[in-house]
């Protein structure tokens, strides 16, 4: 790319900080630490209704489990490194950032974040159908590490010959939910965002779908994953795991309807090549 935007080289650059969480309530200094990426596709829920998912972790692992939801990111990460999680919901770009610095372990994803999906929305009767269509526009993403709110979109965009930095009007909104609303409102003229969290505002009526409209789905990717800090045990590692793959729609539905997932698989990073290319492409990495 042949220059950056201030906003987007102030947030690539920027460090994580300390990490301050907002967290379900203390359940001793024994309890099991688990993170979740603010914003990610399963943490659009508020703390209290993730209640049923920290009871059943407790319940599979036989452990206190604490939730902890990190204040960004990159906070995420650096509380994997330092200790502060012993397990954690990442995003792919988060994933493979805390996996090249401190070598954390996947474990699971659902089975729909083998075949996952950014969406690019705009107004319903904007005149946007396609990529090249945004240029000169105002152009919403979502948090800068995300990875269908930000890598896969600003490489779309790159294959369709827009340079994002240079060819549009960006602003990062913060989170997925914040961009639809930004595009509802007409803040922002399009922008892109995790299809589940798109869908799912939609279906409980946090947006008005007559307002809003997809114009481009993405190819497929591989995208959020469960995982362990480096130094948990093989059989800790195994048992958090079977939680999570011994979930059954019908059953389970109550823990599965805040993971927005229908079943589990295993993770493996090879499968996050891909990510990795473009986003050391993109400087991200």
């Amino acid at each position: 790319m042949s220059r950056m935007t201030s906003s987007r080289r102030d947030f690539l650059t920027r460090a994580a900080g300390a990490i301050s969480v907002a967290a379900l309530p203390l359940q001793g200094a024994d309890a099991v630490k688990v993170g979740m990426v603010p914003d990610a596709g399963a943490t659009q829920v508020s703390i209290e209704e993730k209640a049923p998912l920290r009871d059943y972790l407790a319940k599979s692992v036989g452990s206190k489990v604490e939730l902890i939801i990190p204040t960004n990111y990159n906070a995420t990460v650096e509380a994997l490194g330092n200790g502060s999680l012993d397990f954690a919901y990442l995003g792919a770009l988060t994933y493979v950032k805390a996996h090249e610095r401190y070598n954390v372990t996947p474990l699971v994803q659902r089975s729909a974040d083998k075949n996952f999906h950014s969406l690019f929305i705009t107004q319903s009767s904007a005149a946007i159908r396609k990529l090249q269509d945004c240029k000169g526009k105002r152009f919403a993403f979502g948090d800068i590490n995300s990875t269908s709110g930000h890598l896969i979109p600003f490489d779309e965009l790159k294959k369709a010959g827009i340079n994002a930095d240079d060819d549009m009007q960006v602003r990062y909104t913060g989170s997925h939910a914040a961009t639809v609303k930004a595009v509802e409102g007409g803040a922002a003229d399009a922008g892109a965002l995790d299809e589940t969290v798109y869908h799912s505002m939609i279906s409980e009526g946090k947006v008005d779908g007559s307002k809003v409209r997809i114009f481009l789905t993405s190819p497929p990717f591989v995208d959020y994953v469960w995982v362990a800090r480096a130094d948990v045990g093989a059989a800790q590692r195994e048992g958090f795991a079977k939680a999570f793959l011994s979930l059954k729609e019908g059953k389970d539905d109550a823990i599965l309807n805040i993971l927005r997932g229908k079943d589990f698989v295993r993770a493996d990073d090879a499968e996050y090549a891909n990510i990795r290319k473009i986003a050391r492409d993109l400087k991200m990495l």
